[in-house]
């Protein structure tokens, strides 16, 4: 099954952007995944286009309209699988994550509605069960950006797509930590040499070495995360980094 991303946007000239490049255009161009994009104006209701209007009770801005969003949410999800989550990227929702990535990516599929302006008329997000998903703490012109990081997160995930799967594994996040630093060649650069351990050969070594320094510099930057490490229900003793 060929991973898709359903896109409703005002804007669909943006797509694939970076999307287009990369392991991530290789694997678009290969047909390990595809993108769909409606544009939202094509289901305004009067020769304008219209797609938004004034906030009810005032305000600045403008707000997308509940029923031009309905019928391009309805029409994208009449070719979509019951699975796949339909998301409104948005600062109030969820923050995405890479569980999140994981889940989205083993759906087959996933519907994104990219707002603009002052945002989604809250009706439609109820009747339509959409999942706000908040990229970080920060807002953007639009949803498409947000849209484009997500699923570069997800497209990396499909079998395929990256060429050692192994390599997923040791990545930030992926078991709770963040990743342990990296070195190449050359051995010694401005006086900075590469760590010993690394050059050793001794792979028991070399393991427990990047184990912890992933644990310290999680323990040192990122503490929620480590809280949530150190709180984990699975016993790790023995557990091979």
């Amino acid at each position: 099954m060929t991973f898709t991303a359903q896109i409703l946007t005002l804007f669909p000239g943006m797509f694939p952007g970076p999307l287009g490049e990369s392991l991530a255009g290789k694997a678009l161009a290969e047909g390990l995944w595809r993108i769909e994009t409606l544009d939202i104006r094509d289901f305004a209701y009067n020769k304008h286009r219209s797609v938004d209007d004034t906030p009810a009770g005032g305000g600045p801005g403008m707000v997308l309209r509940c029923d031009v969003a309905a019928a391009a949410i309805d029409a994208a999800r009449s070719r979509a699988a019951p699975e796949w989550p339909l998301v409104y990227p948005s600062p109030r929702g969820r923050r995405f994550d890479q569980a999140m990535a994981r889940a989205w990516a083993a759906a087959g599929g996933v519907t994104v509605f990219c707002g603009r302006f002052e945002g989604l008329d809250e009706r439609v997000i109820e009747a339509r069960q959409m999942e706000e998903v908040s990229l970080g703490d920060f807002v953007l012109s639009g949803g498409e950006p947000a849209a484009m990081a997500m699923l570069d997160a997800v497209v990396r995930l499909l079998p395929g797509v990256t060429g050692k799967a192994e390599s997923l594994a040791e990545e930030s996040f992926e078991r709770g930590l963040l990743e342990y630093p990296h070195y190449t060649r050359p051995q010694v650069w401005e006086g900075r040499a590469i760590p010993e351990v690394l050059l050793s050969g001794h792979h028991e070594r070399i393991a427990r070495w990047r184990r912890e320094k992933a644990e310290e510099l999680t323990r040192l930057r990122r503490p929620d995360l480590w809280s949530t490490y150190e709180r984990g229900g699975q016993d790790r003793k023995g557990e091979r980094p």
